[in-house]
């Protein structure tokens, strides 16, 4: 009875065991503080002298200041067994939320690798589901950080199906919301599989890595000896696997990245790219370009100087940089309004197109046309790479998903043809045979069939081996080819190519061209979905 007499004359006017307002505050406080503690200052120190940043750390970076709304902060796991029960920490290992990105909200999730190693459980599992299921509904990017050491054991297969729950809304959420994913630490194992499905993947160099398998397993089943490193790091994926799209240096030059790409993509499949009101005059020429096409039709250039050049402000954001270089991706603007850039790479394999800058440029388009950013091609291609490993490696099926691609999209499409343009890689490349908009040709393109020199050795084979001078008549007649079919005027007599133009006119010509078709309409018929050459 004392007791209660005690509690009485501190609050008699509440029952026992309710807080007073203060007291609720006061436990909100003590509780939010707990949240933001991670795994402990111990497991917070190893994660920085490892070079990493925590994820809250990540978070603050991307995100506006002070814009962040965490959810579910007080979410813990729901195991009892191997001890876990007396193991469970506030937020139970990521963080997920709203915050904005320049002003535009943005869904986040943050795994913690201070808290039992970022492995993921069920109860951590449905906070990103949860995020996923909001970014969708509201029509929002969605952005996760992994940091995790895979599925967590002692969950077992609830572990697993939060998995899957995690890859189904990357699938529904495709083409219709941004997915972005930041590899900052280890992703393994079934894991790896949701980066893989969202649009782009930023890792970093030295402390990111991927794999499906681990080094330890792959010695015990193959007996092949390698690192993590050599194995699934930030260089292996961006320039060999092409799982990675981009690469930094650092965790915040890759936040400053993902921030840089947002700025070219729309909130969601229904809205448009944002616009940015532009310094750069849209008539502006520059002589350059004329001078830029070697007199020799076999030398090489950079197809980067005549890219940078027609952009606003020289400004070009390459993606897949490291990757099937012979072809080039990337965003810029015209006149404030953002567009994708695929190009050839004459400087490398002379900008034929093989299997890897097929699938890069594939991917490219098919993700331009899901956020409705219009695609700028510069076309230079002698054709497709040549070779034995190219056919039995399926050159045919992996070429024609870059042609469906370009055939599927209902962006509006500009091309323009600098040089080389033979064969089907004509076809492929935007050609107004699969709905190209507006095409144009500089006056040094050449749209054939094939090269003078292979035509020549197909068409007049019998009359070379006859004349007197095969070598002098091989020559004439190679001079002729080029001066009938090495123009772009027969295309543009067939209305295959809409102006050739001169190359220091190409911005502005491109601007308008931009003006007349942002608007335009353009439909595939009613079906589930195309069957694409997988």
């Amino acid at each position: 009875m004392a007791a209660n007499k005690s509690t009485s004359r501190v609050r008699p006017d509440l029952p026992q065991g309710v807080l007073s307002q203060r007291e609720a505050l006061e436990k909100l406080d003590d509780l939010t503080e707990k949240s933001q503690l991670g795994g402990g200052a111990d497991k917070v120190d190893k994660q920085h002298k490892s070079g990493k940043l925590t994820a809250r750390e990540r978070i603050e970076l991307l995100c506006d200041k002070g814009s962040f709304d965490e959810i579910d902060a007080f979410v813990t796991h729901n195991v009892t067994d191997f001890g876990m029960g007396d193991k469970k920490v506030l937020g139970d290992g990521v963080i997920t939320g709203c915050g904005r990105i320049y002003g535009r909200p943005v869904y986040v999730f943050a795994q913690d690798f201070t808290v039992f190693g970022g492995s993921l459980g069920e109860r951590y599992g449905q906070k990103i589901v949860k995020v996923m299921d909001l970014a969708l509904k509201n029509g929002c990017p969605m952005i996760g950080i992994n940091d995790s050491g895979g599925a967590r054991i002692q969950e077992g297969v609830a572990s697993l199906g939060a998995y899957a729950d995690i890859f189904l809304r990357n699938v529904t959420s495709s083409g219709v919301i941004p997915q972005i994913s930041a590899i900052m630490g280890p992703c393994a194992g079934g894991a790896v599989y949701s980066p893989a499905m969202t649009d782009f993947v930023f890792m970093v160099e030295g402390s990111s890595h991927m794999f499906v398998t681990g080094p330890n397993v792959i010695k015990a089943v193959t007996h092949e000896e390698v690192s993590m490193e050599e194995l699934g790091g930030a260089g292996v994926h961006s320039e060999t696997s092409g799982v990675a799209q981009f690469t930094s240096a650092t965790e915040p030059d890759c936040i400053a990245d993902i921030k840089r790409l947002l700025s070219y993509l729309p909130q969601n499949n229904l809205e448009p790219p944002p616009y940015v009101e532009p310094d750069d005059d849209p008539e502006r020429e520059d002589e350059r370009l004329d001078r830029i096409i070697p007199d020799n039709p076999e030398k090489p250039y950079d197809m980067h100087d005549v890219i940078e050049t027609v952009l606003d402000d020289h400004e070009f954001f390459e993606v897949h940089k490291n990757y099937a270089q012979n072809i080039i991706v990337g965003y810029g603007r015209l006149n404030g309004f953002p567009v994708g850039i695929v190009a050839q790479q004459p400087a490398v394999l002379a900008g034929c197109l093989d299997i890897a800058s097929s699938l890069k440029g594939a991917r490219f388009v098919r993700t331009c046309d899901s956020f409705n950013v219009p695609i700028i091609t510069f076309e230079d291609v002698p054709g497709f790479l040549p070779g034995v490993n190219q056919e039995h490696g399926g050159i045919i099926k992996h070429g024609a998903k870059l042609l469906y691609a370009y055939c599927e999209a209902v962006v509006p499409k500009l091309t323009v043809i600098t040089r080389k343009a033979y064969g089907g890689a004509y076809c492929v490349m935007s050609s107004k045979h699969i709905r190209g908009d507006v095409n144009l040709a500089w006056p040094t393109a050449e749209i054939a069939v094939m090269g003078a020199d292979g035509a020549v050795n197909i068409l007049y084979a019998k009359e070379i081996a006859a004349a007197k001078d095969p070598v002098a008549e091989r020559a004439r007649l190679i001079a002729e080819y080029r001066a009938r079919f090495s123009n772009p005027y027969d295309a543009a007599a067939r209305g295959y190519i809409d102006a050739v133009i001169k190359p220091r006119e190409t911005r502005k010509r491109l601007i308008r061209a931009l003006e007349v078709s942002r608007h335009k309409r353009d439909v595939n018929p009613p079906k589930k979905h195309g069957n694409i050459p997988l």
